[in-house]
């Protein structure tokens, strides 16, 4: 059986939040075709810690070679990275915040970022480490068109997978909903994440 990590990040509840609601019918769909076992991390509710000194240190040495207080500071980091490294498929759900991601979602990058298991260096530079794998990006902003030179969340969100070894990414967006034909801009991103998991 297949799994997928649906990761959301927005502030809102799931009746309020776009990204939330384009997501779903991403995993909905993809759960439906294939019948996926779901992880679902909620960023947002999970109040993911900021990489400190201490924090980077833990996650940099080897499982056997920590000390306690290391052990400790590690867990949240090898729960996320075992969350993706089951994943066949990773379902991002997300707000533009200011032009670039939400510091949640910054913070899961921060964590899951390890060298020697989520990449490595090599020769000829970095190498991801998680290929083979798909991901689906749900991206809703009030007036940061995607793709646009003001985008710093989708460039963004796609090179740092691409880092990690995970360079099959599709993109659906809901931009600029707070200008005029925001509804009919919500509804066809909800049509295309639809078609995009059937």
């Amino acid at each position: 059986m297949s799994n997928i990590l649906y990761i959301t990040a927005s502030i809102r509840s799931d009746s309020e939040s776009v990204s939330r609601g384009l997501g779903q019918r991403i995993v909905d769909g993809l759960a439906a075709k294939t019948g996926a076992a779901i992880t679902t991390r909620d960023l947002a509710a999970n109040d993911l810690p900021y990489v400190s000194a201490e924090r980077f240190a833990a996650n940099l040495t080897p499982a056997a070679d920590r000390t306690a207080e290391q052990a400790e500071l590690a867990v949240i980091a090898d729960t996320l990275i075992a969350e993706l490294q089951a994943a066949d498929t990773i379902v991002i759900a997300a707000p533009v915040y200011n032009f670039g991601p939400p510091a949640t979602l910054k913070a899961w990058a921060d964590l899951v970022a390890r060298v020697g298991t989520t990449f490595r260096y090599t020769a000829t530079g970095p190498e991801g480490l998680l290929t083979g794998k798909k991901a689906y990006l749900a991206i809703a902003s009030g007036g940061t068109p995607m793709g646009s030179d003001v985008d710093f969340m989708s460039r963004w969100l796609t090179f740092f997978l691409g880092f990690i070894g995970i360079t099959d990414v599709e993109l659906v967006a809901a931009d600029g909903i707070m200008g005029e034909g925001g509804e009919e801009k919500i509804a066809a991103a909800q049509d295309a994440a639809a078609r995009l998991a059937s």
